[in-house]
Parts: C-alpha cells; structure tokens; sequence
C-alpha cells in the first residue's frame, strides 16, 4: 500500500500547488474552495494508507523479493453475463421519463417493474443456469 499512499501524496502536493495559482489567476472561489478540498482529501487518503501500509505485512506487490508463482490459487468469483442490467436500466429510463411527463402513474408502474427486475438481478445466482 505503499505505492498507493504515494500516489495520493502526489495528487495532494499537486493540487496545493495548483490551488494558490489558480486564485491569483481566476479569483473564483468556487474552483479555489473545491481545489482547497481535493489537496486535504489527497493528503488524508495518503496519511492513511502510509500509516496502516507500515503496521501490516507486506504484500506481493510491495515486496521486492516476491515470486510470481506466490500470487497463483483463486482470484475470486467473476460473474458470466447478465441480462438483468437490461432489466434494471428499462424500468430506471421509463420511471425518469414518467417524472419528466408529469405522469406519476407511469412512474408507479416504472417502479413496481423495477422492484421485479432488481430482484430478479438479485437472486440470479439462485435458480437458472448459474445457480450454485
């Protein structure tokens, strides 16, 4: 996690850098106060993961001395394709068209065929050809 604190670290001291110029430039402080924010969220993001990247063990990425094959075994679980996202996406679209119209029945429907489809996306791994 090294690698990571330092590229947040990075990110901080640019956007403090960044900041001062961009004032003098623009006087907006809008852009200044949101510049202002990034450079102290970088900054804590990076302390954090320096401070916790020398409390724990190392891992594969951080040592100099790891060995490809120590990384092999099991990745995880990576879905095969879906078709609920679909599903979920056309009652979203109808639901946001029926608030645009003023037609609430039409976004009352949206949702009622929105809560089938998101737990149809839910439980898909439960019945059908990918159960398990």
């Amino acid at each position: 996690m090294k690698v990571e604190a330092w590229i947040f670290a990075i990110c901080g001291i640019f956007f403090a850098l960044v900041t001062p110029a961009y004032w003098v430039i623009a006087k907006d402080w809008t852009g200044t106060s949101a510049l202002t924010m990034s450079a102290f969220l970088a900054l804590m993001v990076a302390g954090y993961l320096g401070f916790h990247a020398n409390r724990m063990d190392a891992r594969l990425e951080d040592r100099k001395d790891a060995e490809i094959a120590e990384g092999a075994g099991e990745y995880g679980f990576f879905p095969p394709y879906s078709w609920w996202p679909l599903w979920n996406a056309l009652p979203l679209s109808l639901g946001v068209y029926g608030i645009a119209l003023g037609a609430w029945w039409l976004f009352v429907i949206a949702l009622g065929l929105g809560m089938v489809a998101l737990a149809g996306m839910v439980f898909e791994y439960y019945r059908g050809e990918h159960a398990h």
